[in-house]
């Protein structure tokens, strides 16, 4: 039977953490630390500037939890999907699933506002690396009238928008609100389906220097 504790030792008045492992005691002296982004200060031009980071911010945190969960059910039914061979048993499971999204979905998108669901479709891109367009392309018809039923009350919400921190500054304060979120534990980290360098993104849009 293994058996396994840990226990501090005191060695020359330094602790050390030894792992006891079926009586054989392995010195541990590193520790596992969580990846840490330095941020910067938040500085504002203005104090309208100020208020509409702090909306954004508002915002942003009421709805990544949904695109971190559209991209958490997606990547589990591609995942089973491809253990199964028959196209009727693939067709009834992404059907059940994608019943089990709309439920956990359509009554919180019909209470978003609009500018809270143009939020959601450009974290869904940041989170699938694809647009809600293109999903509702590779999806049932049945998503389809989901979606367009579901954000109907949303006007113009643009379904093929893209998360484009590059060169979109609001997507960059979005991108910031979540790593400062993710750093306090108010949001669960998901990592991005996009490629895009924080630091270099915070010299263009707050350092004003391009980056190479």
């Amino acid at each position: 039977m293994l058996i396994a504790q840990i226990k501090d030792i005191k060695q020359d008045s330094i602790p050390k953490e030894y792992l006891i492992i079926e009586g054989d005691s392995v010195p541990r002296t590193s520790i596992d630390l969580d990846e840490v982004m330095l941020l910067h200060k938040l500085k504002f031009d203005s104090r309208d500037d100020r208020i509409r980071y702090l909306i954004l911010r508002r915002k942003t945190i009421k709805v990544y939890p949904y695109a971190k969960m559209a991209a958490e059910r997606l990547d589990s039914m591609n995942t089973r999907l491809a253990t199964l061979t028959r196209n009727r048993e693939k067709k009834r499971y992404t059907k059940r699933i994608q019943k089990y999204i709309e439920g956990e979905f359509s009554e919180e998108l019909k209470k978003m506002s609009r500018t809270e669901g143009q939020i959601l479709v450009k974290l869904i891109h940041r989170q699938i690396g694809k647009t809600a367009f293109d999903l509702i392309k590779e999806l049932r018809s049945g998503w389809r009238a989901f979606w367009y039923n579901t954000t109907a009350s949303m006007f113009d919400i643009s379904l093929k928008r893209e998360f484009d921190p590059l060169n979109q500054k609001e997507d960059y304060l979005i991108e910031d609100v979540l790593q400062r979120n993710f750093q306090s534990g108010r949001l669960e980290r998901q990592k991005s389906a996009i490629k895009f360098d924080f630091y270099d993104l915070t010299n263009k849009w707050v350092h004003q220097n391009t980056p190479e």
